[in-house]
């Protein structure tokens, strides 16, 4: 049995988990290495890639900036979080204010001192990387549309930061990265229709509340038509193995998710959409093994 004062410990260790949103981070971190593995550095030895110290450094930083990145976003939007999100803001909140500054600080100084191992360069992108998100955060959020953007475009930097270190400027790259960005951004927007109560109380100027949901469903609905475009370029045009499965399943999916936004009516199908967004872009991070499912035992050291 764990005592009162291990167990107080024990939940505030959870609710900094939850405040860095420690699940992305993992998610993110693998994605970072499979892309690496099959996309971006495909005829690479496995073990070149694997324990290259440059790509462990640019993962590590990236996995601190970002949870740096939650932190601040999750230090300016309290008020806002306790009316959207009220459970997990109770348990956010078994951290002050002031530990969360503090680890804000701290996650973002080593990350520089990780990135001051790759190159200076690596310092100046990760410097802009760590103003980008707090500029978003402070500002950018509130302004409709651009914040939703700026958000889309913040999560994928960090596969930009491996893209520009593998060099790697095959067309099917770019095509992979407008697919997750088209998805991150209809995500972003459905979170607006999804969080309108507490916008609303915080007075943000979000495009659903500025100009109602059917605007809302109206873009969100173009966004996911987008969305097909890569995905059917990736299936008709590049050599993407097994993973081509994954893509017809995606579109699928998008064609259900158009059907019942135009049905949904309150926050409950909100987060139903919101979900299956989010379960096609955690299914995509696995199904990057589909692209040659062969591929790491042939590469083994």
């Amino acid at each position: 049995m764990l005592s009162r004062k291990q167990r107080f410990y024990l939940f505030k260790l959870l609710s900094l988990f939850s405040v860095v949103r420690g699940y992305n981070i993992l998610m993110i971190t693998l994605a970072q290495y499979l892309a690496s593995i099959y996309i971006l550095a495909p005829d690479w030895p496995l073990r070149k890639v694997v324990f290259d110290l440059n790509l462990f450094l640019i993962v590590t930083a990236s996995a601190l900036v970002i949870a740096a990145g939650y932190i601040i976003n999750n230090f300016y939007d309290a008020e806002k979080d306790l009316i959207n999100k009220p459970v997990k803001s109770m348990l956010d909140r078994l951290v002050s204010q002031r530990f969360k500054l503090t680890t804000y600080f701290i996650l973002n100084f080593v990350a520089i001192i990780a990135a001051s191992y790759i190159s200076f360069r690596a310092v100046f992108f990760f410097s802009a990387y760590i103003f980008g998100i707090w500029f978003y955060s402070h500002k950018l959020k509130r302004i409709p549309f651009l914040g939703n953007f700026v958000s889309a475009t913040l999560a994928i930097t960090p596969f930009f930061a491996v893209f520009v270190y593998y060099k790697n400027f095959d067309p099917v790259i770019f095509v992979h990265a407008l697919f997750l960005f088209l998805l991150i951004l209809s995500r972003e927007m459905i979170k607006d229709l999804e969080n309108m109560a507490g916008d609303m109380a915080q007075n943000y100027r979000t495009i659903p509340i500025l100009y109602g949901s059917t605007v809302s469903k109206t873009i969100i609905t173009l966004l996911v038509l987008l969305t097909l475009i890569p995905a059917l370029l990736l299936i008709r045009f590049f050599d993407i193995g097994y993973m081509y499965l994954y893509f017809w399943a995606s579109i699928v999916l998008l064609v259900l998710f158009i059907i019942l936004l135009w049905r949904s009516t309150g926050k409950k199908h909100y987060v139903w959409l919101h979900n299956i967004l989010k379960f096609i872009i955690i299914v995509g991070v696995f199904s990057i093994l589909l692209i040659n499912v062969d591929l790491v035992l042939n590469r083994i050291l």
